[in-house]
């Protein structure tokens, strides 16, 4: 540790120091290595693109090292889906439980990682990671991103681990929000959501107003305004998301790009049901003191230096200031923290967490020859504080019970060359990460000081051919690093410090110019995995567990009108050390099989998608029979269909209305899965079915 720190302190030129002197003193070493690339380079006709995943384009897709799907505005937006979450059930590999309907605490999981709050799951926002702490909290506790904000979804599941981190094991979701348009433009929507089982209405308003205001200057506003009930009792949710975007040309070389959000949820729980609850009444809810509620000021600004075709440096530079509390009942005389469902809660709890984060990021990428290298450092600070209070619901007493402050510093290193050989035929790219991460932890009411201190080098391997011009074929393999949590801060050792290798082998195929098909083999070796023991209140260590299957994705335009979409996924999970080896991993299904058709004609579109999921279990015991509180059993296989059909309405050259109307969970099926978060114990249910209707004026 302390001679890592050391050669930082060599680059940046000075004595002794800190990981930000490290960091800012990295600069000074890629700029300069950036003018002596500017002399040597030879010009080439393309582009150096610095950032390593690259625009999401058919044809960067089609020549990625690594399983890849981009959901484009087209899908996203005209396929009928509730909400992210539901938007992404299509892509092979993908899990979603969705508890809301609303979109507002998403769980999704990758190749069988757990998709509780999305804690295995790198996500980003155009680049930027936006996990309330990217060390400490991975997890989605805070998620501030409604659908109408964003244009396209980048879901990468292989070969990105060396330059995105941490957090990066099952792969990188990005979300990247809706460029500001070439000339000026406005857009104006209304979805209104109508939940069947109780008539329950959730509306969805959004503006958007952006253009270039010189030949220099583009600003961009959106707002989205959410608001009403869910598709079950005590499920009221209001939602405001207000962003404003800049970007600036200086000249032919510089660029400055920039972004403020402002991000506040206030909404009330349902939470769980125990399995009696749920027969009866699966929109009823027994937790009647379950609320969220949440805000994030955010703010990012990048620099980028083009000196020529072969060179470019990029400053990226994030900072938010978030605070999230969930309230709670618990049952602490009866039952314990989590009891029955059924049980009467007796003090309701409050936990909120106050996080202060900002980071730095530059970045060189530069070309010569052969070789694409590709440089950067990362500083993270995050400071938080995690309180826990209850009140007493017989006396009314209110006592704090938990006062941890915890300050964590993160320095990131990284380096790749992609050498390209066979007239760029064959790319290969030897890659490697280094992650210095430590977490000062303090219990203030206990008085106790820890220290947490991560450590590790990750290599990286991604090779693609293309063998001919329809066929590309590909390998990676990358280590990973899941940082201790602070949820997880008191344990000592490593135990909580979690390390996996991902590896993929695949191929897409261009089959004819209107069918393309692809298949990917993974692997995911973890080497301590942790888990929550809702049951027990605590974590457990499930030690090595391995995912291996395969993927398979298809798109065909058969005409002109009609295009069809299928995907299937095969994952075998398995527990290989400790009480449960050999069994599967929790909430990990073996088959999941997508479709998707849309039909256009005139000004009419039609989509229609199919997700089939199959059954999985939810505990690492891998319990069969339900438990009578439903804190453990198995999880039922269930089907969810969504249509739409729309319709373009030109009102002049310049303004285009587009009406649409769809229907979620088409079958109605009653899925559901175990509980999760301030909720643990019982049955969740995922929405059932809905009507949703939307305008869109854009003009």
């Amino acid at each position: 540790m302390e001679t890592s720190r050391s050669t930082l302190s060599t680059l940046a030129g000075d004595s002794p120091k800190t990981p930000l002197a490290a960091a800012i003193g990295l600069v000074s070493v890629l700029i300069s290595a950036g003018v002596q690339a500017q002399e040597t380079a030879q010009l080439d006709t393309l582009v150096v693109q610095g950032d390593w995943l690259g625009n999401p384009t058919e044809e960067e897709v089609q020549t990625y090292a690594g399983t890849r799907t981009v959901i484009e505005p087209e899908q996203l937006h005209d396929s009928g889906a509730l909400n992210i979450e539901d938007a992404l059930r299509s892509v092979p590999g993908v899990q979603v439980l969705d508890e809301t309907g609303t979109g507002v605490l998403p769980n999704i999981g990758l190749r069988g990682l757990n998709p509780l709050r999305s804690e295995r799951l790198k996500m980003m926002v155009d680049g930027y990671p936006i996990a309330i702490g990217p060390y400490s909290n991975v997890s989605a506790s805070l998620f501030p991103v409604t659908l109408q904000s964003i244009d396209t979804i980048d879901v990468v599941r292989g070969g990105a681990a060396v330059h995105y981190g941490p957090n990066n094991v099952g792969g990188v979701v990005n979300f990247l929000t809706k460029p500001i348009p070439g000339e000026v433009g406005q857009t104006l929507s209304e979805r209104v959501t109508i939940a069947e089982d109780t008539g329950n209405v959730f509306h969805d308003t959004y503006y958007r107003v952006g253009g270039f205001v010189n030949d220099d200057l583009a600003l961009q506003f959106q707002a989205n305004v959410q608001g009403g009930e869910g598709f079950r009792e005590h499920s009221d949710t209001d939602v405001q998301n207000f962003l404003v975007d800049a970007e600036y040309f200086i000249d032919d070389r510089h660029s400055l790009d920039a972004s403020l959000q402002y991000y506040e949820v206030d909404a009330e729980l349902p939470g769980a049901l125990s399995p009696a609850a749920y027969e009866r009444d699966r929109t009823a809810s027994q937790r009647p003191y379950d609320a969220y509620e949440a805000d994030m000021l955010r703010g990012t600004l990048g620099w980028t230096y083009r000196p020529n075709d072969d060179v470019e440096f990029t400053w990226r530079n994030f900072a938010h200031r978030a605070d999230r509390t969930f309230f709670f009942g618990q049952d602490l005389v009866s039952g314990g923290a989590w009891s029955d469902p059924e049980a009467e809660s007796s003090h309701v709890a409050d936990s909120p967490r106050v996080f202060h984060v900002w980071g730095t990021e530059p970045r060189l990428t530069l070309r010569g020859g052969i070789h694409t290298m590709t440089l950067g450092a990362r500083y993270v600070s995050e400071d938080v504080d995690f309180d826990v209070n209850r009140r007493d619901l017989s006396d009314g007493s209110y006592n704090e019970v938990r006062r941890w402050d915890l300050e964590t510093d993160a320095v990131a290193l990284y380096a790749s060359d992609t050498l390209s050989l066979m007239d760029g035929q064959l790319e290969i790219t030897p890659g490697v990460r280094y992650e210095d991460v430590r977490m000062d932890f303090y219990d203030a009411i206990n008085d106790t000081p820890s220290t947490n201190d991560t450590d590790e080098i990750l290599p990286g391997l991604t090779v693609g051919y293309a063998a001919t011009d329809e066929v590309f074929v590909f390998a990676n393999a990358q280590k990973s690093l899941v940082p201790v949590q602070i949820a997880q801060a008191t344990r000592e050792g490593d135990v909580a410090n979690e390390t996996a290798w991902n590896y993929e082998l695949g191929a897409r195929v261009d089959v004819t110019p209107t069918l393309t098909t692809s298949a990917t083999l993974f692997r995911i070796d973890y080497e301590d995995q942790i888990q929550f023991d809702k049951a027990n209140d605590r974590f457990v260590n499930l030690g090595e567990t391995r995912h291996e299957g395969i993927e398979l994705e298809t798109d065909w335009q058969t005409t002109d009108r009609l295009s069809l979409g299928l995907g299937y996924t095969y994952l075998a999970t398995e527990q290989r050390t400790g009480d449960n080896a050999g069994n599967d991993l929790p909430n990990a299904p073996k088959h999941h099989i997508s479709a998707n058709a849309r039909y256009e004609m005139n000004q009419w579109l039609a989509s229609v998608s199919v997700n089939r999921v199959s059954d999985s279990f939810s505990d690492a015991a891998n319990t069969q029979q339900e438990t009578a509180n439903g804190d453990a059993g198995e999880l039922p296989a269930y089907t969810l269909v969504n249509a739409r059909i729309g319709r373009d309405i030109s009102l002049s050259d310049d303004t285009l209305l587009n009406v649409g109307l769809s229907a979620t969970n088409l079958l109605d099926d009653d899925a559901y899965f175990r509980g999760t978060d301030v909720s643990p114990v019982g049955r969740v249910p995922m929405p059932g079915r809905a009507y949703m209707l939307e305008a869109r004026l854009e003009f």
